[in-house]
């Protein structure tokens, strides 16, 4: 991914499974994926970027699987030293 700093620079990103949470919507009960997304910044810079506590956050992700994936919520920053911002849909519980 290309991130979108001052200086724009190729990124990799790391979707790591979180197991399954429990949700409910509409009266009934379901299971969300729960994903994380980690941020890997390569070369010289991916190694002083943890030392000088610039290490992007870590962004949680929510899907609801099946033949129609849905998204449900997340949660990590917009944008290079954002806030941590929560993004949901309305119904799900």
């Amino acid at each position: 991914m290309v991130a979108t700093t001052p200086k724009p620079r190729l990124v990799k990103l790391t979707i790591i499974p979180q197991g399954e949470e429990p949700f409910s919507a509409g009266g009934y009960n379901r299971n969300a994926t729960h994903y994380v997304v980690k941020v890997e910044i390569g070369g010289a810079a991916g190694v002083v970027v943890p030392l000088v506590g610039k290490q992007p956050p870590d962004v949680h992700i929510w899907i609801l699987g099946g033949e129609a994936p849905a998204f449900l919520k997340s949660e990590g920053p917009l944008y290079e030293g954002g806030p941590i911002w929560r993004i949901e849909q309305v119904s799900p519980v």
